[in-house]
């Protein structure tokens, strides 16, 4: 643990047993979290899965934290949440009760086998930017681009504020 403080954006998202509710609990459960600490949510947002289409539709949200962990460190966090919520990891795109994905934490760029960030698939993925851009519009994430040009780029096909 560093005891210098550095935003990161985790991105969460829920198809299973009540998603709306998975992914508040999520964010309250991200509160907690040992050196950190959420500042920013976003909207939730209703969009069609990734992958396999015979699955419900996801429930997406962002929030901004702003935490002494490391990536290491900020990603067991994030598993054990997971864990915690009963998610288990069988089918990949496949439907989840929660899935936490640390999307970019500022200077702290990592490319290791089970860790990426920033996340390999934010630039592509409007579930991931459209949440994001309601919280860190103008980040730039090295190598992709600008949230907001990312979010524009990419279009709404799918997806749709829920709250």
């Amino acid at each position: 643990m560093s005891t210098l403080w550095r935003p990161a954006y985790v991105a969460i998202g829920s198809n299973l047993e009540s998603p709306r509710e998975r992914v508040l609990e999520a964010m309250e459960r991200l509160s907690p979290l040992s050196a950190a600490r959420v500042l920013l949510r976003s909207h939730l947002y209703l969009s069609h899965p990734m992958g396999p289409q015979d699955q419900p539709d996801f429930v997406n949200a962002a929030v901004g934290l702003l935490t002494q962990l490391s990536p290491h460190e900020m990603l067991a966090g994030l598993l054990d949440i997971e864990r915690t919520m009963g998610r288990n990891r069988r089918e990949r795109w496949g439907p989840r009760v929660i899935d936490l994905d640390l999307v970019w934490m500022v200077d702290a760029a990592v490319d290791e086998p089970g860790l990426t960030v920033p996340h390999p698939g934010v630039s592509i993925r409007n579930f991931v930017l459209y949440p994001l851009a309601d919280i860190a519009p103008t980040i730039k994430i090295p190598g992709m681009g600008i949230v907001l040009d990312l979010k524009l780029k990419v279009g709404g096909e799918g997806i749709s504020v829920l709250e």
